[in-house]
């Protein structure tokens, strides 16, 4: 689990994303920036949660914010879901985990009896200078939107 908090410095990073390009958080200075972590690509609670997204992307844009996931899977794979979902915003192949461990969202998690290590679904809301705003461990899929704008 995270022990990043509100306040924080959010950690830099700088990876790939579904089309290959080099994507940086220093890329998103001067915009406020929803960050959020999901376990994989196309299984049922993401693409609730992504679809959510995609849905109030305007409103989300409308107020200054610009959208990015992440997630342990290929380019290939993220593109799928994007192209499968219609999201109108990129998404981060991480699969060496460089943006996961720096935002300590990789750790032991159970499901149905079974211990496994994985992502937690957690979201972070940057501000403009980089600095975290909020963070929510407690995702709920559906509801996202109103979780991360509090309406």
């Amino acid at each position: 689990m995270t022990t990043l908090k509100k306040g924080d410095k959010a950690p830099n990073f700088e990876t790939q994303d579904n089309q290959g390009n080099t994507i940086k958080l220093t890329d998103y200075k001067g915009k406020k920036l929803v960050l959020f972590f999901y376990p994989k690509a196309s299984t049922p609670g993401c693409t609730v949660e992504a679809c959510n997204l995609r849905d109030n992307y305007k409103r989300f844009l409308s107020l200054g914010y610009e959208i990015l996931g992440v997630s342990a899977d290929t380019a290939k794979r993220q593109q799928n879901f994007i192209t499968k979902n219609n999201l109108p915003f990129p998404l981060l192949a991480d699969v060496d985990k460089e943006v996961i461990n720096a935002y300590k969202v990789w750790g032991r998690k159970k499901f149905m009896g079974r211990e496994y290590d994985g992502i937690y679904r957690t979201t972070f809301v940057i501000d403009e200078n980089g600095i975290i705003e909020e963070v929510i461990t407690k995702v709920k899929t559906k509801e996202h939107t109103g979780q991360i704008l509090g309406s």
